[in-house]
């Protein structure tokens, strides 16, 4: 479209509807791609505010033969979600659960409303929406019904058309339809029309379809039949918006077993576990779900075996689903390897996390190769599965291509991510003729193209094989009775366009980007890198993350462009250069990045592995690239430099009292670039390393034979909390272990590396390198106190400094206050505290070092409790940074300033970080300790 023309469109909507019109750059570059490997790049965006926005939208668009194309969450893995003209964004306003009849068994939703809050609802009532993805935490009810979408309980439950009632559909002729069972309430020329190509063709309605429980692909013309009464919200279930646009739906619920329990059977092979599937569904479970060893590999809590079932039962009772899980083991038992039937709810959603995090980790095959979807859900007859499977699996070596099937085995239907080269033009015929032979062998054991996702961009053209000319001729005329101007998302479905055209690969460089960082996961490529993100959307996650930490600016913000997926699907479009055309120097990425709180969390939590604050300090390092930085880079990018001067001129009181003067410190947190709702940090009149060094000379030494580890005295540390040092030193000492601590100035480098001054990390982590060298040369253990430099220290400085092989050393040396006291003094008890414990774990002691270590030391100490999840909020420099304090207090009263108000009187406030107790300190008033501050006093 002209740029003339999408100007005029913009104001015409601007004019029309009440939602948000959108036509900015980043806001196109968001749309572009949803899960699956295509990309369409759309005109504008609408976030409608009702369905009269919808139909002023449709009007505009009409008027002006602009295509649309209605979006839920984006999480689609055929393409169906990618957008041409105007894309409809449902997930800002028009996410409402409207109406809920629990007598009934009935609720009224909003095409934007998340599953899991339509869930969590009717959970109240003891119900629940039967169909459930792995993405029920983001996906919304409208994409649901788009896409007929499934889930892992379908064998008791059905998919999203076997749960709809009614639909409140708008055309894109503007014609307002109810659809439910009987033609009697749709607009004459609707009605007439489906009774005449219904009328016509019963015979080839009722026989031309597979028969399975999973047939998602292709109209569902067959609901039209006389037998099934016309039932219109079934047969629209699953049309991928292309005949209209759901703007609100009458969905059934079902009522929820008052207990689960789940039976893991172990087989010997894939192929094993596939053809006992069905022979269990007689006992009536909940899932039966499959996946094999090249796809679980290292996973605790499973039995023995090379392939697994994961059986879910229900009960009215926690004993009766104990005893109905026990009985499908037994059935089972005679072709397992073994068993493991879980009742504590906790166990069953660690065993799930596996299941529902596959269809990221299936994007990285055991080398680190990258796999995609594109035939990630063909289903058959359950019976027939294991037999699908092996020639599925013959297939893939034919044309020398791996994955890794999973999914619903229940119900005959896969998921896979096939290691496709979609970047060249010979692994893209591959692709191609790959898709041919597979549609070719799911027709031979009687399946459906989908079994889940649709059919969208990736499998319509190949209908025809499936249906034959006659049927996929009947889906084209009802595509025109309902859309004759073709404007609901064209090319999906009917009059399909090949799938191998829009491949969201075709704009990126074909050569790697320089970069700074040496991304050893992805090759050194920063575009593969960027490639991880796959759409899956985990870090949408509205609710309360509980252990997780992914995505804190997103729940915050709930802006897509704030979430880890927004800034990859930003990163993406830079490289590619079409919609962001500025590249390093974009301001919408810089714009998007800039409430990335660079907690690392995406970096575990996500189930592909995006690391945005890695991406996040490359992006800066070249987007101001030989120009001024912001403030906020000055001061607090360099502050270990300040820190350490204000030290070596023992100006720590001057300093004090001049931040303690109201105008003098407002003058130096605006020249800072500090946000003015902040308190300067108090400077330690004694640096931990000037203590260090008389305690050196004064206390004796703990004999030769100890175990000699490293203090390291991180900057926070060293001038901010000395009282972390030296209780650390006690603990280790009281643990028999020797103690020292590096003999000139050390930094992990971080804080120039989240501003993006890598040069100078670099030239400060070399620095590091030099002094570390008699250490490393020794042997010797690293023990690092503050969770985000021993973090920087693991991952950023090999990163950085890949050719010097004393940055893996150093890396591979280090390790937490608790992990050290766990491995090299093993059989020290620590003393008892025995109080009850609330705090912070620091986000990148979740996403980069883990907590197992701390939690277990805490145990031993008598520290009872768990710590929050999620991001503090002030995430180092990110809190401090003028602009960002509102987001900073958000992300703090998400968990972790509630879980400190509850707490009782003399409970112990934890947090290692020293950005956490900050927090604390600014926001509640609460003093907090490091974990060896609340030993420390214990051993004195």
């Amino acid at each position: 479209m002209a740029d003339h023309q999408a100007d005029e469109l913009e104001q015409a909507l601007r004019r029309a509807v009440r939602g948000d019109v959108s036509f900015d750059t980043a806001s196109r570059a968001l749309m572009t791609m949803d899960a699956s490997n295509y990309r369409r790049v759309p005109d504008g965006v609408v976030a409608p505010r009702d369905a009269d926005d919808v139909a002023a939208v449709l009007a505009v668009c009409r008027e002006r033969g602009v295509p649309v194309v209605a979006r839920g969450a984006g999480t689609s893995i055929a393409g169906q979600a990618t957008g041409l003209g105007v894309v409809l964004d449902f997930t800002r306003h028009m996410r409402g659960i409207v109406s809920l009849d629990p007598e009934r068994r009935t609720a009224v939703v909003q095409p934007g409303a998340i599953l899991d809050d339509l869930r969590t609802a009717a959970g109240a009532h003891g119900l629940t929406f039967g169909p459930d993805p792995s993405t029920h935490s983001r996906c919304t009810l409208g994409g649901m019904i788009g896409n007929n979408s499934c889930g892992s309980h379908s064998v008791a439950w059905g998919t999203t058309a076997d749960n709809v009632h009614e639909l409140d559909v708008l055309t894109y002729g503007g014609e307002r339809v109810r659809a439910a069972q009987g033609l009697h309430d749709l607009p004459a020329r609707l009605r007439d029309g489906i009774r005449s190509l219904a009328g016509h063709h019963l015979a080839l309605l009722r026989t031309g379809f597979p028969e399975l429980p999973r047939r998602i692909s292709g109209y569902a013309l067959d609901e039209l039949l006389p037998e099934k009464n016309a039932d219109l919200a079934r047969a629209l279930t699953g049309s991928e918006g292309t005949l209209g646009v759901v703007t609100e739906a009458t969905v059934r619920l079902v009522e929820a077993p008052g207990a689960r329990a789940l039976a893991v059977l172990g087989y010997p092979d894939e192929s094993a576990a596939a053809e006992a599937a069905h022979t269990l569904l007689p006992y009536g479970p909940l899932t039966v779900e499959g996946m094999a060893a090249d796809l679980v590999a290292g996973a605790s809590g499973l039995p023995k075996g090379g392939a697994w079932l994961f059986v879910e039962v229900g009960g009215a009772t926690r004993e009766e689903a104990l005893s109905r899980a026990q009985e499908v083991a037994r059935a089972a038992a005679e072709a397992t390897t073994g068993h493991t039937v879980v009742a504590d709810p906790a166990g069953q959603r660690a065993l799930w996390r596996v299941r529902e995090d596959a269809s990221g980790t299936a994007t990285r095959m055991p080398d680190g190769s990258e796999a995609w979807p594109g035939w990630e859900d063909c289903a058959v007859p359950p019976p027939r599965l294991g037999a699908y499977l092996r020639d599925f699996r013959a297939l893939m070596a034919q044309h020398g291509l791996r994955g890794t099937p999973y999914g619903h085995f229940g119900d005959g239907c896969i998921h896979v991510r096939i290691d496709f080269d979609l970047l060249t033009e010979p692994g893209i015929r591959i692709f191609r003729a790959f898709s041919s032979d597979l549609a070719d062998l799911v027709v031979a054991h009687g399946g459906s193209l989908s079994g889940e996702h649709g059919d969208g961009l990736a499998r319509a053209e190949l209908l025809p094989r499936v249906y034959g000319d006659e049927m996929v001729g009947l889906f084209s005329r009802f595509k025109d009775l309902w859309d004759p101007e073709g404007g609901l998302n064209p090319g999906v479905l009917a009059r399909p366009q090949r799938l191998d055209q829009n491949l969201r690969f075709d704009p990126l460089p074909r050569r790697p980007v320089d970069v700074e960082f040496g991304y050893p996961h992805d090759k050194g490529d920063f575009s593969a890198a960027v490639r991880r993100c796959v759409g899956v959307a985990k870090c949408r996650n509205e609710s309360v993350p509980g252990s997780g930490v992914m995505c804190p600016s997103y729940r915050v913000t709930g802006e897509e462009k704030h979430s880890t997926r927004g800034r990859a699907r930003l990163l993406h479009e830079m490289l590619a250069g079409e919609v962001v055309q500025d590249g390093w120097r974009s301001e919408e990425v810089r714009d998007a990045l800039d409430l990335c709180l660079s907690c690392k969390g995406c970096r575990s939590d996500c189930p592909v592995g995006v690391d945005m604050a890695t991406y996040k300090a490359e992006f800066l390092h070249h987007h101001y690239e030989g120009r001024v930085r912001p403030a906020a880079h000055y001061s607090m990018g360099w502050l270990p430099v300040w820190l350490r001067a204000a030290s070596l001129l023992r100006a720590a009181p001057a300093a004090n009292a001049l931040a303690g003067v109201p105008a003098l410190a407002a003058l130096a947190k605006r020249m800072g670039g500090i946000a003015p709702e902040r308190d300067i940090p108090e400077l330690a009149r004694e640096p931990f390393t000037r203590w260090w060094r008389e305690h050196a000379r004064t206390v004796p030494r703990a004999g030769n034979d100890a175990r000699t580890v490293v203090l390291w005295p991180d900057t926070f540390t060293n001038h901010l909390s000395p009282s972390v040092g030296r209780s650390a030193v006690a603990v280790l000492e009281a643990a028999g272990l020797r103690v020292v601590v590096p003999p000139g100035p050390v930094c992990c480098g971080l804080t120039w590396v989240s501003t993006g001054q890598l040069d100078r990390a670099r030239a400060v982590m070399r620095r590091t390198l030099d002094v570390m060298a008699p250490a490393l040369d020794a042997g010797l253990p690293v023990v690092g106190l503050e969770p985000s430099c021993t973090a920087a220290l693991r991952t950023d400085l090999p990163e950085l400094l890949g050719a010097d092989p004393r940055a893996a050393r150093l890396a591979e040396s280090v390790s937490t206050f608790a992990q050290a006291l766990e491995e090299y003094a093993p059989d020290w008890r620590p003393p008892t505290v025995d109080r009850p414990v609330v705090g912070q774990t620091h986000c990148h002691q979740h996403a980069v070092l883990g907590d197992a270590a701390e939690r277990r030391l805490r145990e031993r100490a008598g520290l009872t409790g768990t710590l929050s999840g999620g991001c503090c909020g002030l995430a180092g420099n990110f809190g401090f940074e003028d602009g960002h304090y509102d987001v900073s207090v958000a992300c703090a009263e998400e968990q972790l300033l509630p879980s400190v108000r509850a707490a009782d009187p003399g409970t112990e406030i934890l947090a290692d970080g020293y950005s956490c107790r900050t927090q604390l300190d600014q926001l509640a008033g609460r003093k907090s300790r490091h974990l060896a501050e609340v030993l420390a006093e214990r051993l004195r």
